[in-house]
């Protein structure tokens, strides 16, 4: 393996950070979505939390595609079939697109909402981008939502891919997770 065989540091530290940002903001928004509104705790601290790292989570997402577009990336494997080269490629950019999409949908779905109380960021109140509109924001809610579980469906696609290379294939040359370790 040489340095050509991995992502440069940024790219997986960026990879890394945002793969736990979104898999705990999943979680979170199952979790607080699947109480009851007369639990206190969903309102005055889960949403706001999920919100505050949202924003963040898009911020790291432009971050990471920006820092892709100015990073040479190493080759797939020559002993990946062409199908697989090609299913990781687009599974990889449906990432990095919903990395930024689904924060947006989430932003959008705040601004929408009339009860919403604003989008914080750590101590500073955002702009909220729209106008007030509970029919808008039923479309950004189920857009958002689904565009979380799809993420969540792509992850665990790739985390098979990685699983299947680095244990199922016959060949150790399709391991893949050293490229981003």
């Amino acid at each position: 393996m040489n340095g050509r065989d991995r992502y440069t540091v940024p790219m997986r530290a960026l990879h890394w950070t945002r793969a736990g940002l979104i898999i705990g903001l999943i979680a979170l928004g199952w979790v607080m979505t699947s109480l009851p509104d007369s639990t206190a705790v969903k309102f005055d601290w889960m949403y706001p939390v999920h919100k505050e790292f949202g924003v963040l989570a898009f911020i790291i997402g432009l971050t990471a595609l920006v820092v892709r577009t100015r990073s040479a990336l190493p080759p797939h494997p020559a002993e990946l079939s062409g199908w697989e080269n090609m299913l990781s490629t687009i599974v990889q950019y449906a990432m990095l697109t919903l990395a930024v999409v689904v924060p947006l949908m989430g932003y959008a779905m705040s601004s929408s909402f009339t009860q919403s109380d604003g989008v914080p960021f750590f101590g500073i109140n955002l702009p909220e981008i729209l106008a007030k509109n509970d029919d808008a924001f039923a479309i950004f809610e189920w857009v958002h939502k689904t565009l979380a579980y799809t993420m969540l469906a792509l992850i665990t696609l790739h985390i098979l891919g990685v699983v299947k290379h680095r244990f199922f294939d016959s060949r150790r040359d399709t391991d893949v997770l050293h490229r981003m370790l």
